[in-house]
């Protein structure tokens, strides 16, 4: 498992005979994140939010869920739960994803998206990187950054996950 900033996480025992040395003396494997599910109310509402935000080009898509899929192969899959879901924050498990811009232009852009989706959009510098944040189509928290971890480590916790 990778941490933000790119770097192994430690985690006690994992990929380890009896929690000592990596199996097969060698390094520890290196995963990456490869893909999301999120639950969405409207599919066809969120699919043109996200392919516009993030890029991503739609693969597969049936009447409840769709495929969509990075220049780099992050798949992120969108599942229809209907018009009342309900997504309450606070609650274990993942609340939001980050993404990283390609660059300050990429950047703007994906801001300019956000707010013309939404009405609650911040911009702000921290440790040497922009945070932009807004609401997908269902209220969800989305964050762009750039740079993003692997050209600036990030060096604390933002303060923007204690909020709640």
């Amino acid at each position: 498992m990778l941490m933000e900033s790119g770097e192994p996480a430690a985690v006690s025992g994992a990929g380890r005979a009896g929690g000592g040395e990596p199996r097969g003396g060698g390094e520890r494997p290196r995963l990456r994140l490869a893909s999301a599910v999120m639950f969405v109310r409207e599919l066809e509402r969120s699919v043109r939010f996200y392919r516009e935000l993030l890029a991503l080009e739609v693969t597969v898509q049936d009447n409840t869920a769709a495929l969509l899929v990075s220049p780099d192969g992050f798949q992120l899959y969108l599942r229809s739960m209907g018009p009342r879901a309900s997504r309450p924050l606070g609650y274990v498990g993942i609340q939001y994803l980050i993404w990283t811009a390609d660059g300050e232009e990429d950047l703007g852009r994906c801001e300019q998206v956000l707010r013309a989706w939404s009405d609650y959009v911040t911009r702000q510098t921290v440790d040497g990187f922009t945070v932009v944040e807004g609401r997908g189509p269902d209220g969800v928290p989305v964050l762009v950054t750039y740079p993003g971890p692997d050209d600036v480590p990030r060096q604390q916790v933002l303060r923007r996950f204690y909020e709640w």
